[in-house]
């Protein structure tokens, strides 16, 4: 099935109506075809977060053929879980019905893309297709009968293997990283196009670098079911890795720790910082290491921000240095901003740096959740790289704090991850937990970036992503 010739006229329409694209870029890529594939893995052990507990992922993998003007023609491939947990959340559909919904979602964002006859650069045809990706998703929403649409974070979720393989073809046809072609050469448009007249005169490659830095800090995920010490153990697993905290610091020589937390007892959270807290304060010095961080994540669980304020303050009363250690907070609650505008982050922040997460779908929410008083940004690579690299270059204009987040991402969607926290200036680190969860999926990709998938230092060796496209896989040949 092809598009309808009034969604063909509609994406012209969008084309003629942007600034400069009367004058067609000699670098400029069409897509000439679109395939997808999936591989399914079991966690070693179950991750809790958002008070649901996730034991498998599903990997999307997209693989797109684009041509340029002069005939030459490259493969991109793009990798993402289809984190239906996390970007589509019911309480009255299964799991299946979700990952399904998402399934059949990509088959129509696949004939979508497939059918995009224009000419751009990635980030043109990225935000070219997004609002037929998300029609298509209210067209499965109301075909499944599913008791909640299609979110627009799952929409972007499901597409972003699909942008992803755009940006890496792109960079493998011009034989260089994809971080270096944001530039005036091969993006002609100013940020203004994309995101408003405030950005006017300003170009994405201003807030990007063109190289990454070497290293970046991992962030290790300590889910809310976890085991912290060996008393805390139900069942060993006994394949060869850690399972308690300590073990796990001295496993990867960790410094910076993802604590998951559940939203719903105030005094349960604490602890559960505390009790972090407690472990690192005893391994950490040991090991020569004076100063380290935490994260804290509610996935929107609390009901309040004063729940959020009260932990907060019941922490630094017990544990000063814990405190200090907590370099910010990840989306307290609910995604939905425009539910509860009074419920604002600015007394929070100035605690701590406040992130929106899953808020964060466009520039729109982005504006509301400053307005909010959220201070920072988190971005993801699941939410499609074009989206990652406008919400990076909007937050840095307007000075939010910047972090990176992972979708628990093995493989080519790892690499990705890294390399959005090596290119973003003051990210530098990441939240890393396919390691912990699901290994298997990682395995073929360990002896080809070993400094990536092995964690020595806490740190991982970006420095071996500079390759062609997004880095992910061997450059293809040219034709």
């Amino acid at each position: 099935m092809f598009l309808s010739g009034h969604t063909r006229r509609a994406f012209l329409g969008t084309l003629a109506a942007a600034p400069g694209i009367v004058q067609p870029n000699p670098n400029d890529i069409r897509i000439e075809s679109v395939s997808i594939s999936e591989e399914g893995y079991r966690y070693r052990t179950p991750y809790k977060f958002g008070g649901v507990e996730v034991d498998r992922v599903t990997l999307l993998n997209v693989r797109v053929r684009v041509r340029n003007r002069a005939g030459r023609s490259v493969e991109g491939f793009g990798s993402m879980p289809l984190g239906n947990v996390w970007s589509f959340p019911s309480r009255t559909m299964p799991y299946d019905k979700t990952l399904g919904a998402m399934r059949e979602l990509a088959h129509r964002v696949t004939t979508i893309t497939a059918s995009c006859r224009e000419y751009g650069h990635p980030v043109e045809l990225g935000v070219l297709l997004e609002p037929a990706w998300l029609k298509a998703a209210a067209e499965v929403s109301r075909e499944l009968a599913l008791d909640a649409p299609i979110p627009k974070l799952c929409t972007l979720v499901t597409a972003s293997a699909f942008d992803a393989a755009l940006h890496d073809a792109y960079g493998k046809l011009h034989g260089r990283s994809v971080w270096q072609c944001y530039g005036r050469e091969h993006l002609r448009d100013d940020l203004g196009r994309f995101l408003g007249a405030e950005f006017r005169g300003k170009r994405l490659d201003e807030f990007m670098l063109r190289n990454p830095v070497p290293r970046i800090q991992v962030y290790h995920s300590v889910g809310a079911a976890d085991p912290l010490e060996a008393k805390d153990l139900k069942q060993r697993i006994d394949d060869g890795l850690p399972e308690t905290l300590p073990q796990w610091i001295e496993h990867n020589g960790l410094t910076h720790f993802k604590i998951k937390l559940n939203g719903d007892d105030g005094q349960w959270d604490r602890e559960r910082i505390l009790g972090v807290d407690r472990i690192a304060g005893e391994v950490l010095p040991q090991r020569g290491v004076s100063r380290w961080f935490y994260s804290l994540d509610f996935n929107e669980r609390c009901p309040n921000v004063g729940y959020l304020i009260e932990v907060l303050r019941k922490v630094r009363e017990k544990s000063r240095r814990g405190f200090e250690m907590i370099q910010y907070v990840e989306q307290p609650t609910a995604r939905d901003l425009n539910a509860d505008r009074r419920n604002v982050m600015h007394e929070a922040a100035r605690l701590r740096p406040v992130v929106i997460d899953e808020s964060l779908t466009d520039l729109e929410s982005l504006a509301l959740a400053r307005e909010m008083g959220y201070t920072g940004a988190a971005l993801k690579a699941c939410k499609g790289q074009t989206q990652a690299v406008l919400m990076a270059a909007a937050a840095q204009v307007w000075k939010m704090f910047l972090c990176v987040q992972d979708l628990t991402c093995p493989g080519a969607a790892l690499i990705h991850s890294a390399a959005l926290a090596a290119h973003v200036p003051g990210a530098g680190t990441l939240e890393a937990n396919a390691r912990e969860y699901v290994p298997a999926a990682n395995e073929a990709w360990v002896a080809r970036f070993p400094g990536l998938f092995r964690i020595r230092d806490g740190t991982m060796a970006t420095s071996e992503i500079a390759g062609p496209g997004l880095g992910a896989v061997a450059p293809v040949r040219v034709v």
